[in-house]
């Protein structure tokens, strides 16, 4: 495998992970009722609980695109 193919893999893996991870947030930002509600019905939960879990879960998850995308992206366009 070449640095080439891992550089470009890296890049699309930065993409569609910036663009879940985009969408998400649209999604939570637009639909935040409905989603509290959907989840309310399957788990008992508080709203404040939810939103801790919720910005808990898209923090990490943007903290874990960063770390093992893109970090290696920029590295590897570094070297090559």
């Amino acid at each position: 495998m070449t640095i080439q193919t891992l550089q470009a893999f890296f890049m699309w893996c930065s993409i569609i992970n910036f663009g879940m991870l985009m969408l998400t947030f649209v999604l939570c930002a637009s639909a935040a009722d409905w989603i509290y509600k959907m989840h309310s019905r399957w788990f008992p939960i508080s709203r404040v609980a939810f939103n801790t879990i919720l910005y808990s879960f898209l923090g990490f998850y943007k903290i874990i695109v960063i770390v093992f995308c893109i970090i290696p992206w920029i590295a590897l366009s570094i070297i090559g």
